[in-house]
Parts: C-alpha cells; structure tokens; sequence
C-alpha cells in the first residue's frame, strides 16, 4: 500500500472512531482530519479547502436562508394543518388516514426546503393535531421525518448529502447532477416507503405520550407554590441564603410579587414576606418544603402549570451539534445565559428523577422551560437547540410577503429544472432577490446559515479528494470488486450501498458521503458501469437514515418531542431501510446500467 493511502486510511480511520464516539463536535474532527493530512503533505492547501468554495457548499448556504425566508414569511404548518384534516364537519380521523396524507406534501416541500428547519417547525402542528384528535403522537412523528428524509431524495437541491455528492464529482472533473438526478431513484423510493409506513406504522410503533402531553396531566406531581411568611426567618433574606438555592431535588423557577412574576429566581433576590414561590420537582419531595423555616402553603395554592404574567413553558430539543451536549445546567449556566428556568428535562420518553443542575445532557433530550414570552424569538434557529416549541398556541398573521416568498422559491426551482443556469446559479439569485427586497434582513440571513453543516460539507469534500488522489479509494475498490469475485455490478452495487448505510449510522450523513463517493467512482470503473448511478446510490445510502435517533438531525428533533426511546426507530426504520436497498439495485442498474 502506498504510504500517502496508509496515512489517508489512518486519518479516516481515527476521524470515523471519533465521530461514532463523539469525541468532539463533528465539524473539529472532520476540520482537523483535513489539517492533518494537509500538514502530512497529502493534500495541497487549495485542494484541501477547496470545499470552502465548491458550487456545493454555496448551495447548501443560499439555501439555508431560503429555507428561513419559507419558515418566516410562507406559513408551510398551515399546508400539512389542512391536509390532516378532522375539522368541523369532518368524521373522526383515522391513523393511516393521517399517515396516509400527511407524508405526501411533507415530501414535496421537502424536495425544494432543507428538511431539518422544514420538521422543526412542523413536528409541534402534527403533535398538536395527534393531541387534539386522540391519535398516538408516535404513530406521527417519526413518519414525519421519515418523510422528509425521503422527500430530501426527490431533488438534487432536497438535501445538503446530494449537494456534497454533487460536488466531489465536480471536485473530480465529473458532471455534477442534474436538478432531478436523483429522482429517478427517490421516487420510486418514495411510493414503496409510502406504502411502508401506512401499513406498518400503527402495529410497530408504539402508543405513548409525548413529553408535552405530561407536562399538561402530570405538572401538579412536581409543582407547588409556597408563601414567604411575615416575620419569619427568611423574611428579607437572600433565596441563597434562606437556603432555597441548591435544594437537593427540588427546583425554584419563579416569585410572583404584587402580582408580577419573576423566572427564573437569581439567588441574590430578596425575599419579602407575601412572595409566592413556586418549587418543581418530585412530588415527595416539593411537598417536604412545607416544613422549610419561613415558607407556608400560598392562600390559593396552584398546582397547574405555570402560566400568564408573561410566562410561558417552552419545550426545546438538544441536537448534536449543541454546545449544552455533554454539559450540565450549571456548567452552562442556563438561567443567566437563556433567561429561563429548566423544570424538567425528558430523556427517551421520561422525565429525569434528579437534581436538574447536576444532570449531564444527551443529544436529543427535551428540556421543558418556563421563560417569557420572546424565548422562542431569540433561541428559535440557533445550534443550542435543534426546535423550540412554546406549550401555548400562536396565531400568526399572514406576512404581506407571503406570495412573494413562494414565488421566489418557484422560480428557483424553476430554473434549476430547467437547466438554462446551473444551480447554485440560481439558489444565490434567490437569495440575493429576498435579501434586496429586505423579504429577509442581512442579519436574518446570516443566522440562518449553519456553520457546522457547512463546515462538515467543505470537509467531506476535502476527504474525498484526498482519498481519490492518495489512491486509497482504488485500493478500496479492489476489495469490493474481489469481494464481489464475479457477482458484477449489482453485487458491487450492493456492497456499496451496504458499507454507506452502515457508515451513515455511524457518523454524519454527509462525512458518510464524503467518504464513500470516492470508492464507488472507482468501483464502478472496475464493472465498467456509469460512475454517476453509483454516485446517486452512495447519495440515496448516506441520507436514509431510519435505524436511531442520531443519524439525522430530523430524527433527533422527533426524538425528544415525541417521547421516544432509542429502541424506538429500528422497528419502522429496518423495513425502510431494506426498501432502500431493494429499490436502489432494481433502478441503478436499469437507468445507469
């Protein structure tokens, strides 16, 4: 082996560890995986961050802020609200009746917005629906975005993965896709794993209630509110030094004094006889405060959940690129830093029975948060949270530029169809139109993009190239093709699309790509097939991921709204998963063969 393909394989083989591991945030270990095989001369500075101005990587950029012009301004919630229908004059809904029509038009957006702000801001409506009309909110969610992962595989511009593919191809002197390239794959795939869902769905996914539904019947088992006696001897004390800050299992999350409410509680805050104070935590617990020097039952005791003078629960989902991963309330110093007191913190569908502080947080945890009312306005669309849903409904108003938003997004689509410009051509066209017009503010648009995917998707990029030029990837292709001895270009095929859907699960989904785009070019070299549909097989491969929660950020949004447990994803996620092998190895062949 050649030594530049052996420090290439080492580097790879100690990123994907790293990544499986969570070692650090995905975009340091893939960065520092192109550094190092930068600083070992693998790689020449320009080709190594030759990602950083792909066609690709801009794309996936415009899009983003395309993506929040559509959630600011479009209202898609209202779309998939009227498609599941059970309004007034309707018969009851049935659940593969709503599993039957929601999909569909979760798809079509899907294949035109990016699909992770697109299942953020419609996990909350179909919870909401599944609530209202006594249907399983888990028979919903995952399927949702189950959804939008499949959608994302109807068009070149539905997911960041395509795009990435898309890109290395031209990193390689290769004609990237076509607008509708991977369609003759995605499609097909879309009705089987439609039918799939429909059948499968109500008998494999089970019943339970979502974090949200809790909070709502069970809030009076861990809330009660107590007064500060006249006279007493924490009357003009501190919270920290009447000793109400660092209770062992119970929490204080709010004052109510002369009528207004103060959450969260600093500990420096003065204490006067009437304030009401209002504890979170076992129900045992909470109630031995009672007994607590200086705090009596409140006059009208409220064991509800926290609502009115301004403040309101909220339910926010940890992704995995979070910084709170990994870290404790009081590392991070929440309430300071948020402006909101955490008062209960779901994990795998059940609330946490600990001191809140002191409990270390898990991608995909949903922290249920009493803030005021513009917490969801500053967090909404950060990377601390994947979703931020307030508990109480909102009524928006129809934004002006509505119409305007919606014909923006056709013309890019379009355009991009149509092939008269290519397009990253017409994505930048896009948001240059919604910026000038101020549809969305420069500012907006900045926040909109992720860092992290853009970083990951200019890494993978710089990945692959170095595995082409190492001739690492060769020499990967040859053990497929010995493997495969004389099986021809299905069995190669499938090797290929089994070793990235096990990558996939393993790592990100486009690092998954990254890595396996090079090895299928010279896989399909050796069976003398068209580079481009094994190109769209590795594409399709690295974006299905069903099999847990952490594969794609929609699963782990869905993962803690819903209330699901790990185990949860394998029992629908492996028929599709199987459906996405058998439909790739029919349609690959006869359409590129």
């Amino acid at each position: 082996m050649e030594v530049e393909a052996l420090a290439v394989g080492a580097v790879l083989v100690a990123a994907i560890v790293a990544l499986a591991r969570e070692w650090a945030p995905p975009p340091a270990i893939m960065l520092g995986a192109v550094v190092a095989l930068t600083l070992g001369g693998v790689l020449a500075p320009e080709q190594a961050f030759s990602g950083l101005s792909n066609p690709a990587t801009l794309t996936i950029a415009g899009l983003f802020v395309v993506a929040r012009a559509v959630r600011d301004h479009a209202r898609v919630d209202l779309v998939v609200e009227r498609v599941l229908g059970g309004g007034r004059g309707e018969g009851p809904p049935s659940t593969r009746g709503a599993l039957l029509r929601m999909p569909v038009p979760v798809m079509a957006l899907s294949g035109v917005i990016n699909n992770i702000p697109l299942v953020a801001t419609l996990a909350p409506v179909v919870r909401g629906w599944a609530e209202r009309h006594g249907v399983a909110t888990t028979y919903l969610l995952m399927p949702l975005s189950f959804a939008a992962i499949l959608g994302g595989l109807l068009t070149t511009i539905g997911t960041a993965t395509n795009l990435v593919v898309s890109g290395i191809l031209e990193s390689q002197g290769l004609p990237g896709f076509g607008f509708f390239e991977v369609t003759w794959v995605g499609l097909p795939l879309a009705l089987v794993a439609l039918v799939v869902m429909v059948a499968l769905a109500p008998k494999v996914l089970p019943d339970r209630r979502s974090p949200h539904e809790r909070l709502s019947t069970d809030e009076r088992d861990f809330a009660v509110r107590l007064q500060v006696a006249a006279d007493g001897p924490i009357d003009h004390q501190t919270v920290e030094q009447a000793g109400l800050r660092d209770l062992r299992t119970t929490y204080l999350v709010g004052l109510v004094r002369d009528g207004h409410e103060t959450a969260p509680v600093p500990p420096e805050t003065l204490l006067l006889a009437g304030d009401v104070l209002t504890f979170v935590g076992r129900v045992d617990d909470v109630r031995d405060l009672l007994a607590h020097p200086g705090l009596v039952e409140a006059e009208h005791p409220q064991t509800k959940a926290l609502d009115g003078d301004g403040h309101e629960h909220f339910e926010c989902v940890l992704g995995s690129s979070s910084r709170l991963v990994g870290r404790t309330l009081k590392e991070v110093s929440f309430r300071g830093h948020y402006g909101g007191a955490v008062v209960a913190i779901h994990r795998a569908g059940e609330a946490i029975d600990a001191k809140l502080g002191t409990v270390q947080l898990q991608s995909g945890d949903a922290l249920l948060v009493l803030a005021d009312e513009q917490f969801d306005e500053r967090w909404q669309g950060t990377q601390d949270f994947a979703v931020v849903v307030p508990h109480h409904d909102r009524h928006t108003q129809r934004s002006p530029r509505e119409l305007f938003v919606v014909l923006t997004v056709l013309g890019m689509v379009g355009l991009s169809a149509s092939g008269l410009v290519p397009i990253v051509t017409s994505v930048l066209a896009a948001v240059a139109l919604l910026v000038g017009t101020r549809t969305i503010r420069f500012r907006r648009a900045l926040d909109a993009l992720n860092l992290d995917v853009l970083l990951i998707v200019a890494a993978a990029i710089g990945l692959g190239l170095a595995m082409q030029t190492s001739g690492l990837a060769g020499l990967v292709a040859d053990g497929v093709e010995a493997t495969a001895a004389r099986g021809g270009l299905v069995l190669t095929l499938a090797l290929v699309v089994l070793g990235t859907l096990v990558l996939t699960e393993l790592v990100t989904n486009v690092a998954a790509a990254g890595i396996m785009v090079p090895v299928a070019l010279e896989a399909a070299t050796r069976v003398d097939a068209d580079p481009t549909g094994f190109a769209v097989a590795v594409a399709i491969a690295a974006s299905a991921s069903f099999l847990t929660p952490i594969g794609y950020q929609t699963n782990t949004i869905v993962y803690g709204l819903g209330g699901y447990r790990f185990g949860d994803y394998w029992r629908l996620g492996l028929p599709l998963t199987a459906s996405v092998v058998a439909v790739t190895l029919l349609v690959v062949p006869a359409v590129w063969g």
